[in-house]
């Protein structure tokens, strides 16, 4: 499988990741459970931003983010509609990069000041990586509410969206 396939199909998956967990939290009560739903919220729209803010390394373009966080905190139903726009992003960008691109390495600023350089698959890795690590968090506050977090599991992405590679007993 080449970097790219790989990359792709990594960004399928946290497409597909954040759709169960954006429906799952749904039921996560306000009123019964303010603080975590707080928390999960909050966690999500960390991801959302660090997710844009590399959107913004990967093109070269000025992000406007000074933290990793927002100070205000968004709705669900509207973070789920822009982390749905920037996962879409994702799939579109990996689709249409060059390898050469891929491979280039870029230099960019964190929101401390400090600078970096990463190649552009090493942040792409760094992006879907991060998702991953803290939708787990977001399940740890759902599950101390009662409410079970969807399976994030790679493997059940990929057997459910290509049912073929399951083996049947």
């Amino acid at each position: 499988m080449s970097t790219r396939n790989l990359l792709l199909s990594q960004f399928k998956y946290k497409a597909w990741s954040n759709a169960a967990l954006f429906a799952e939290m749904q039921k996560l009560d306000d009123a019964t459970h303010p603080s975590e739903r707080l928390a999960a919220v909050r966690l999500l729209n960390h991801i959302y931003v660090v997710d844009r803010i590399f959107a913004a390394h990967l093109t070269g373009v000025a992000h406007g983010y000074a933290a990793t966080n927002t100070d205000e905190t968004p709705t669900l139903e509207a973070l789920h509609f822009a982390a749905s726009e920037t996962d879409q992003w994702y799939v579109d960008y990996v689709t249409n990069v060059s390898d050469a691109a891929l491979a280039e390495s870029v230099e960019f600023t964190f929101t401390d000041g400090l600078t970096g350089r990463m190649s552009r698959e090493e942040m792409l890795a760094h992006v879907a990586a991060h998702g991953a690590y803290h939708r787990g968090g977001v399940g740890r506050y759902m599950a101390a509410a009662g409410v079970p977090p969807p399976r994030d599991l790679y493997t059940i992405f990929l057997h459910t969206s290509e049912p073929q590679r399951r083996a049947r007993a």
